[in-house]
C-alpha cells in the first residue's frame, strides 16, 4: 500500500487531556481556530456541564465528536468495587449518549492483588454486563490494550492479541480495539494483530503520539509525533490496510508539554501531523 501524505486536517482528532489546562469550550474555539475536525472528550471535562448542550456546542464548531474517554477499570478483589465500575461504566454510556459520542474508550483496569489472568476474566465480564445497556443507547465499548508497564493497575489488557481475543469472545458488533501507537509500537505481533482486527470489523480507533527516548516519566513524557522511536506513518499504513479510515487522535501526555503556551503546543500539533 502506498501511503498518501496528510495535506488537510480533516481526519485530525484531539483528546481534550492532550491540552490540559483548557476548559472544553477554550479546547472547541481553539481547535477550530487551526482548522480540527474531531474531538474526544475526557469525561472530567463535562462536570458541572449541561452534557447535551455541550455535544451541541462542541458540532457548533465543527467538531465530530469521537468518543468519550473513559470507561473500564473492571477488576477488583472486592465484588463491591466491581459492582461501583459497571455503574460507573454505566453512568458513561449515559454521558456519551447524551453528549452525540459513538464510542467509550475502555481503559479496563487491573487489581495488583490478583493475578492477571482473574483481572481479564472480570473485564470481560464487566464488559458483557454493560454491553446490553451501550447497545440499547447505540453507544460503542472499544477496549484499549496498554503498554505492558502499567498491568498493576491500569489495564491487563497489554497486546492486540488480547484485545482481539476478547472482542472476539465477546462477538458484538457493539465491542471493538482503540490502538494507540504509544501502548503498542514494541509489539513485534503487530501488524499481523492489526489485519485481524481490521478483518473482524473491529477496528474502532486509533490514537497516535510518540515515545521520548530516553523517557522521564512512564505516564507524563509522551512526544509530538515525530520527536520519538515510533514508526508511526508505518503503523498507519498497516490500520489503513486493515480498513480504518476514521480518524487520526491525538492523545499527548506531557508535563513538559503542558507547562508550555497551549496555543503554541496546538500550533506545533498540527505542523507534526502534517509532517509525521
Amino acid at each position: 500500500m502506498s501511503l498518501k501524505p496528510i495535506k488537510d486536517l480533516s481526519k485530525l482528532c484531539i483528546h481534550t487531556i492532550t491540552t490540559k489546562s483548557w476548559s472544553i469550550e477554550e479546547a472547541a474555539e481553539n481547535y477550530e481556530r487551526v482548522g480540527v475536525k474531531g474531538i474526544s472528550v475526557w469525561r472530567q471535562y463535562l462536570e458541572g456541564r449541561n452534557i447535551a448542550e455541550t455535544g451541541d456546542r462542541l458540532r457548533k464548531h465543527g467538531l465530530d465528536v469521537v468518543s468519550l474517554v473513559r470507561g473500564g477499570f473492571f477488576p477488583s478483589v472486592s465484588s463491591g468495587q466491581r459492582q461501583k465500575a459497571i455503574t460507573d461504566n454505566l453512568r458513561a454510556v449515559d454521558e456519551a449518549a447524551a453528549l452525540g459520542a459513538p464510542m467509550i474508550v475502555l481503559v479496563c483496569g487491573a487489581d495488583p492483588g490478583q493475578s492477571l489472568e482473574v483481572s481479564r476474566a472480570q473485564i470481560q465480564e464487566g464488559i458483557e454486563k454493560v454491553l446490553p445497556y451501550a447497545i440499547d443507547h447505540g453507544v460503542k465499548l472499544a477496549i484499549e490494550p496498554l503498554h505492558p508497564m502499567y498491568a498493576d493497575t491500569r489495564s491487563a489488557v497489554n497486546t492486540m492479541k488480547q484485545a482481539n481475543d476478547m472482542a472476539e469472545a465477546i462477538g458484538s458488533d457493539h465491542v471493538g480495539v482503540a490502538a494507540d501507537v504509544y501502548h503498542l509500537w514494541w509489539d513485534p505481533d503487530l501488524k499481523n494483530e492489526i489485519q485481524r482486527c481490521g478483518r473482524n470489523g473491529n477496528l474502532f480507533a486509533f490514537h497516535i503520539c510518540d515515545w521520548i527516548s530516553p523517557t522521564v516519566d512512564l505516564l507524563n513524557d509522551r512526544g509530538l509525533m515525530g520527536e520519538g522511536c515510533i514508526d508511526i506513518p508505518g503503523i498507519r499504513a498497516w490500520v489503513e490496510e486493515a480498513g480504518f479510515d476514521g480518524f487520526n487522535e491525538v492523545e499527548i501526555f506531557s508535563d513538559r508539554l503542558w507547562a508550555t503556551d497551549q496555543r503554541e503546543f496546538l500550533d506545533k500539533i498540527v505542523e507534526s501531523y502534517y509532517q509525521c
